[in-house]
């Protein structure tokens, strides 16, 4: 919707405090206003009725222009509650423009993920296959519930990421007989994180095979990941790994 001067407070900062206002300060004479139009419409209007958009002519309206200090277009600005709560000056892509929408209001592939059921998140996937997180969700449960060459199927696009990486491996090694391989991938199970790490380092430190050794490295960088550094246990473990490779 076009906005005035005297609809701007009816119309972006009342509306704001029902749901967000993206506001577009552009000019007719300005080249890069006119590359930006197109592209913000369609991404907005994608997320509707989520978020709305406006758009301020600053020739038109130049009392709003100084009053948000708008020195340089296109300007955009989201409004929620009353306030600006993001901004950007200048022409963005389709990526950017995304990021920045992402901030306002999450997009339906996000709500899935959120969901975190089975459904969900195969949706989530079929909508944005790269989706990592949804996939590394998928993934576990998968694995989980013993539908390996399923959760081997959907992990592997994602497989850049160190978690997935981890968790392909996972996969691997469960078809190992080595006893310090199965005792780590039961306690894994128990979530008895001392005991598994403690027996896949050893696992990794003892044995010869080149391909058992990478893919505890691969498991075990993906569940330090996972567990994140904080974690009381991951910071030893992590020193003992790195040893296993020197």
């Amino acid at each position: 919707m076009d906005v005035s001067e005297s609809t701007f407070q009816a119309d972006v900062i009342g509306r704001s405090h029902q749901v967000p206002v993206v506001v577009d300060f552009w000019a007719g004479w300005c080249g890069p206003c006119r590359q930006l139009g197109p592209l913000i419409e369609d991404a907005v209007g994608r997320r509707e009725p989520d978020v709305v958009l406006a758009k301020v002519d600053i020739d038109a309206n130049p009392g709003l222009a100084q009053q948000f200090q708008v020195m340089s277009i296109p300007a955009v600005k989201a409004f929620r509650d009353g306030q600006v709560v993001e901004e950007f000056v200048g022409l963005v892509g389709p990526d950017q423009m995304e990021s920045f929408l992402d901030r306002l209001v999450p997009s339906k592939v996000d709500l899935l993920v959120a969901e975190g059921d089975e459904d969900s998140l195969r949706e989530a996937i079929t909508r944005d296959a790269g989706r990592t997180d949804a996939r590394i969700a998928l993934g576990h449960m998968l694995i989980d519930r013993g539908d390996l060459e399923e959760a081997r199927e959907v992990l592997k696009p994602a497989e850049h990421d160190p978690i997935a990486a981890g968790l392909i491996a996972r996969i691997r090694l469960m078809g190992s007989d080595v006893p310090d391989v199965q005792a780590g991938l039961a306690a894994l199970e128990r979530q008895d994180w001392q005991q598994a790490f403690s027996s896949l380092v050893d696992a990794a430190s003892t044995t010869g095979d080149p391909a058992l050794k990478n893919d505890l490295r691969k498991m075990l960088i993906g569940q330090f990941r996972t567990l994140g550094d904080s974690h009381p246990v991951v910071p030893e473990y992590r020193k003992k790994l790195s040893r296993a490779f020197h």
